[in-house]
């Protein structure tokens, strides 16, 4: 039986359900995993398409008019223990039927179209749980902007690092601060006309460069894009970004709230766009050490490494962006099927160790003497490989 990943689609079709369809291939692409590994079914197609054992999102669509179509396939779907995300467009109780209740529903826009592209992927494993944003600014130009990004994407469930909100005192400030970026999936920058007199803000700029995080890069109007970052994506402000057109008193100045809305939009577009360069990263670095040693190892199309051993058995090598968690020793069902298929004893994440905190790495080393799923530094990448 062929294993793919599945959305289904059910309540009432709209052509919103064609454009996060169309999102969410487009996404694989950028992601570069393999399309053909996942199906969309409708819920015409239910019982012929749909496979029981297989990882599943379920999204339905609400009905304005109280037409809770296809709830009895949808209690089967919840039975069968699947993820569901009730979508509605203005009464969450008017649209979504009772069964799903008890769900945390989302309210539809034109902009939250990544964010459900987004929810879906990370269900399925291919983008972390965790939406980790990091904020660079200075201080003495834009503290209340700064503040007002923290809030909105805070709103919408991003883990926000903002330096006078992030750090408790007495934690040394600057190792905080490294570990935290090193974890963060994008950074926003707020580029207004002296941000690059400012060492600690350039420090961070070459941080992100190391380390090919996404930057989201905000220009101040009257002021240029600074060619500070590989993977950049400016957005260029104006004043009638700004309420009142206020935009160089840092106690006061606000972005409008459309200026916000398109902000965390691109956040979030930006998010699922870097994975994939970063995990690159690691694996065209810990390949091109592996064939050193006379290595055969291969990338597989889920974006993880194998290498066949003598003994007909298969390590797995698993890109990992950030952080290390000791939940991430625990791979994904669809993970450990793909696991068996290829009869693998051993399993190791690789990461980035440069600028984690040394407490975090012996905890990372202790983890190691008590997982079945072990981890190796990217900065141990040519000693690990030339000792195994």
């Amino acid at each position: 039986m062929e294993y793919k990943y599945q959305i289904v689609l059910t309540g009432t079709i709209t052509s919103a359900t064609t454009e996060i369809t169309e999102l969410f291939y487009k996404k694989l692409e950028e992601l570069q995993l393999l399309s053909n590994a996942y199906k969309t079914i409708n819920a015409s197609d239910f019982d012929k398409e749909y496979k029981g054992n297989q990882p599943t999102f379920v999204l339905y669509f609400g009905n304005s008019e109280g037409n809770f179509e296809d709830a009895n396939l949808v209690e089967k779907l919840l039975k069968d223990g699947n993820i569901v995300l009730p979508i509605f467009y203005n009464s969450f109780r008017e649209e979504i039927p009772p069964i799903l209740s008890n769900q945390n529903g989302l309210q539809y826009s034109n902009d939250k179209n990544d964010t459900i592209v987004n929810l879906i992927l990370e269900s399925f494993g291919k983008l972390r749980n965790s939406r980790k944003v990091f904020i660079s600014y200075k201080r003495d130009e834009s503290t209340s902007v700064a503040i007002q990004l923290y809030e909105a994407l805070e709103k919408y469930n991003f883990d926000v690092f903002l330096d006078t909100h992030s750090i408790k005192p007495g934690e040394p400030f600057q190792d905080e601060l490294w570990h935290r970026m090193t974890d963060c999936d994008v950074i926003v920058i707020l580029n207004t006309p002296k941000f690059l007199e400012s060492n600690w803000c350039k420090e961070e700029i070459a941080e992100a460069n190391v380390k090919q995080i996404g930057v989201v890069q905000l220009i101040w109007p009257n002021h240029i894009l600074e060619r500070i970052a590989e993977v950049c994506f400016p957005i260029n402000l104006n004043e009638n970004n700004f309420i009142n057109k206020v935009y160089n008193n840092k106690d006061t100045s606000k972005l409008t709230n459309e200026t916000v809305s398109s902000i965390v939009q691109q956040v979030e577009s930006v998010r699922a766009r870097n994975l994939a360069s970063r995990q690159d990263n690691l694996i065209t670095e810990f390949l091109n050490i592996a064939r050193t040693y006379g290595k055969g190892m291969n990338i597989q199309p889920e974006r993880f490494i194998t290498e066949k051993l003598d003994n007909k058995k298969r390590r797995i090598f698993i890109p990992t962006v950030g952080i290390p968690q000791s939940i991430d020793c625990d791979p994904s069902s669809a993970l450990m099927k793909e696991i068996d298929d290829f009869s693998v004893n051993e399993v190791y994440l690789i990461y980035d160790d440069i600028r984690i905190k040394e407490k975090w790495l012996n905890h990372l080393d202790y983890l190691n003497n008590h997982l079945d799923v072990k981890t190796i530094k990217k900065q141990k990448f040519d000693e690990w490989l030339q000792n195994h």
